[in-house]
């Protein structure tokens, strides 16, 4: 392989599935991982291994890892994109949801974080990339679980950034604001969807992954000694 292993978690639609279709066309080895595996194999992209692979389990995720880096070689970028948005009110939203966010976007970066960490630090390169959100900078009205968990990536990525930077590893966040993904798909509270829906319609519609995937990439890209700490981004007509 002339270039580097790329892992990216999350990546069966989305965000992940545009990082990963942009990063296998510049050359790069993938390791895929996703709860659906069907998806990521009908990606149909070359030199990358596919795992049906639960975030939340830590073992598959370091198990996976292994496989990646037994195949590929070293992991030197990852990308923590896997993630839920379940919006609704603390009032009455199921408190199962707010586990699951937890569970899936703070616990499940620090999984995938772990497995491939050390052997970056010993390399003394490689490259974490956390997908956050504006809601890791702001608050947005029925967000209060969601919003919770993202300004958690958002001080994880820069205290680790502080805590690995001088063994020569970037820590990049990456905060979109509406995306055109599934996230929205998994709110169990109609009028919420509906509220949102007409909100991004408002704005002149949401960002096209493959925007997404580009800033991804470019951070990806800079020369080692470059880190580019966060990248903001969001359609021109979203206000807030």
């Amino acid at each position: 392989m002339t270039k580097p292993l790329v892992a990216i978690t999350g990546a069966s639609s989305g965000i992940g599935a545009a990082a990963a279709r942009l990063l296998s066309s510049e050359g790069h080895p993938l390791l895929l991982l996703a709860r659906r595996l069907e998806l990521l194999e009908e990606l149909g992209l070359p030199d990358t291994l596919c795992r049906k692979v639960d975030v939340t389990d830590r073992a598959a995720v370091e198990a996976a890892v292994r496989d990646g880096e037994q195949r590929f070689g070293p992991v030197d970028g990852l990308v923590n994109n896997a993630g839920a948005m379940l919006l609704g009110r603390i009032a009455d939203q199921p408190v199962e949801e707010w586990e699951r966010m937890i569970d899936l976007n703070v616990k499940g970066l620090l999984y995938a974080t772990r497995a491939v960490l050390p052997g970056m630090i010993a390399r003394g390169r490689g490259t974490i990339v956390n997908v956050s959100s504006v809601a890791g900078r702001k608050t947005f009205p029925n967000h209060v679980a969601y919003v919770g968990t993202k300004f958690a990536v958002h001080a994880m990525s820069e205290n680790l950034r502080e805590e690995v930077a001088s063994s020569g590893v970037r820590v990049v966040t990456i905060a979109p604001g509406a995306v055109e993904t599934e996230l929205l798909s998994h709110t169990s509270d109609e009028r919420i969807k509906s509220d949102y829906e007409a909100w991004k319609k408002s704005a002149g519609g949401a960002l096209d992954p493959r925007a997404v995937a580009e800033a991804i990439a470019y951070a990806y890209r800079q020369p080692p000694n470059v880190t580019v700490r966060e990248i903001v981004l969001a359609s021109t007509g979203q206000e807030a």
